[in-house]
């Protein structure tokens, strides 16, 4: 569509592919709305978005350039009576700030044949060699269940998607589950690889019984991803990182607790499932008091509060209890943990909502912003906007990313804060065990006044990372920059000067920090807008994904309160369309494949 302007009406407008604006975008289109979906950037899920190696490098140099002012341009000639223009931001520079980069491994690929031993490529192989590989990774794949989600009932959402042009969107999983070794690999080498990184911006987990776990099924839109289940939650504890035991099973096999110890959590663990007076005589008070009045020891108390509870000391008690119990609640679903993990990243999961709106006839196009909106004076409704090609498309709701939205009409919960992000690419596993495929969950509490750290340290069979690698997310409020507030962390955990094999700490190759706007300070409602205008906040600093559902539910109710919030949608194949034969699934076709193979795995947008 790039030489043609787009149809002039539409039912809804969204501006911004983040997670909320596709969920609102798959839950307009299932209905039988008419949706345009646009973005100013070349990529999908904005700030929740997921890149290569390449791409983050790209990403980074944009950011740090400075970018001029654009002219305001007037379409007052595009104006019927009674109408007025508002106009909207250009540009977002505050939601990403203070990025900074540090390559501690050598710059020049010195080893090539050490780094191509280590990062097992199979370039040069010939084809027999690489289709018995294909066959063994199917083998493993089947004989390891516990490292992928085992679905509870046949109408789990846990199916992939079959896309055509899947071998082309991603590598395939035999090139990345192949034995990894621990050795130095260049920055030279992580560029040529590149393509198999993928690396969110944003770091958060999937609870099991979480509100994203339950629309992926209810909406069926699970069907164009894969998960995995994050296999084990840690803490750094008196200097060491440590396994929590949060199962039953966890509990009787830890060798970290005393037979007293394990009787005490367990009878805890069943006690507070239930809500009791006691309890309530505590709820106003700290939940690290109630935790010591249980007579629970250091550890339990520890574990309890910043792994389970994932609360702070001043937490409240019922807050501390509620946590408790959500938590407990999600363990045993799929696994052994309360938490899943997109396979290729969280980013994926803003694309699998486009694709159910490109499925039922959402139109979308990258690159293609809206300079304004069209507003009726006596109604104070949007009426239209005014898209970056000066075409008026008239519409009848908008819904768009906060960053579009001009600083002075924003009603803000507080001041403006910020979330301290740092991205790592190690050697090694901060806790290394039997297997080296262990997806993690880690709680660094805070000490002397620092924040609480929450880390996810993600394996290669995650398909984030290449073989011989881990990618660590480190996540918590800020203080200061994402520097100053998590350069302090990695120091102690992890080595960022030359690498010592008598140092068992993991290798830091790269690290990425940068500090990222934190959605929670923006009001849901409130703001100077036209009534029939919605705004959308950026990604919070919480582990899961309560709010960001709840807000796209809640301006969907508020367009359609009479429609089903993103109802089931049914399988490609039980559709039948006019003049097709039965078996055909039509709709499918207009699923596109990837826009840019080097830089980003998306559906391809129509400009």
């Amino acid at each position: 569509m790039a030489a043609e302007d787009l149809p002039s009406e539409f039912d809804v407008v969204i501006l911004g592919t983040g997670l909320t604006e596709s969920v609102v975008a798959a839950a307009c289109s299932r209905v039988g709305q008419r949706v345009l979906h646009l973005d100013r950037r070349s990529f999908y899920a904005a700030n929740w978005a997921s890149f290569t190696f390449n791409g983050l490098l790209t990403w980074v140099q944009e950011h740090n350039n400075e970018s001029q002012p654009e002219m305001v341009n007037d379409f007052s000639d595009l104006l019927e009576n009674g109408e007025e223009l508002m106009h909207l931001s250009k540009s977002d520079s505050t939601s990403i700030t203070n990025l900074q980069v540090f390559c501690y491994t050598s710059e020049e690929e010195e080893d090539e044949a050490q780094c191509n031993d280590a990062l097992n490529t199979t370039v040069g192989k010939e084809k027999t060699a690489d289709e018995e590989a294909l066959k063994e990774s199917a083998v493993c794949a089947e004989s390891q269940d516990e490292e992928h989600v085992a679905p509870e009932d046949p109408q789990s959402f846990l199916g992939q998607w079959e896309d055509p042009e899947e071998d082309q969107t991603h590598p395939s999983v035999a090139s990345f589950q192949s034995e990894p070794t621990r050795k130095k690999i260049s920055f030279a080498q992580l560029v040529k690889e590149g393509r198999r990184f993928n690396i969110d911006l944003v770091s958060k987990l999937m609870f099991s019984r979480g509100s994203l776990v339950e629309l992926l099924i209810k909406s069926n839109v699970s069907r164009y991803a894969e998960f995995k289940n994050v296999t084990r939650i840690l803490t750094y504890h008196h200097g060491n990182v440590e396994q929590v035991p949060c199962s039953r099973a966890d509990v009787f096999a830890s060798r970290q607790l005393s037979v007293v110890e394990k009787r005490k959590l367990m009878r805890f663990l069943t006690s507070c499932m239930e809500e009791t007076e006691e309890q309530q005589a505590y709820y106003s008070r700290p939940y690290l008091e109630f935790l010591h009045d249980q007579h629970l020891g250091d550890n339990l108390q520890h574990f309890l509060l910043h792994s389970i509870a994932m609360a702070s000391p001043d937490t409240p008690t019922g807050e501390g209890l509620a946590s408790t119990r959500h938590f407990l609640r999600c363990l045993g679903r799929y696994g052994n943990t309360p938490f899943l993990f997109p396979v290729y990243g969280l980013g994926e999961i803003p694309q699998c909502f486009c694709r159910m709106s490109a499925v039922f006839g959402g139109v979308y196009c990258l690159r293609h912003s809206v300079q304004c909106l069209i507003v009726d004076k006596d109604t104070n409704r949007c009426k239209a906007v005014v898209d970056s090609r000066g075409q008026r498309i008239n519409c009848s709701h908008f819904v768009m990313e906060d960053g579009y939205l001009v600083g002075d009409r924003k009603k803000m919960d507080t001041s403006l804060r910020f979330l301290s992000r740092a991205v790592l690419i190690t050697d090694a596993s901060v806790l290394p065990g039997e297997s080296d495929q262990q997806v993690s969950m880690v709680t660094v509490p805070s000490t002397d006044g620092s924040p609480t750290v929450r880390m996810v340290e993600l394996c290669s069979s995650t398909m984030t990372c290449i073989p011989g690698t881990y990618l660590v997310h480190l996540t918590c409020q800020s203080v200061g920059s994402a520097h100053d507030d998590l350069s302090p962390v990695i120091s102690r955990m992890f080595q960022t000067t030359k690498p010592d094999n008598h140092d068992q700490r993991p290798f830091v190759f790269w690290c990425l920090y940068f500090n990222m706007a934190d959605g929670t300070a923006l009001e849901v409602e409130g703001h100077d807008l036209p009534s029939n205008v919605y705004v959308c906040s950026g990604p919070d600093g919480n582990l899961g994904f309560e709010r960001t559902i709840e807000l796209a539910e809640l301006i969907f109710k508020k367009m359609l309160p009479e429609e089903e919030f993103c109802p089931p949608a049914p399988n490609p194949e039980d559709i039948i369309y006019d003049g097709e034969p039965p078996s055909s699934t039509g709709g499918e076709e207009e699923q596109e494949g990837p826009a840019d193979q080097e830089e980003q795995h998306e559906p391809e947008p129509l400009n």
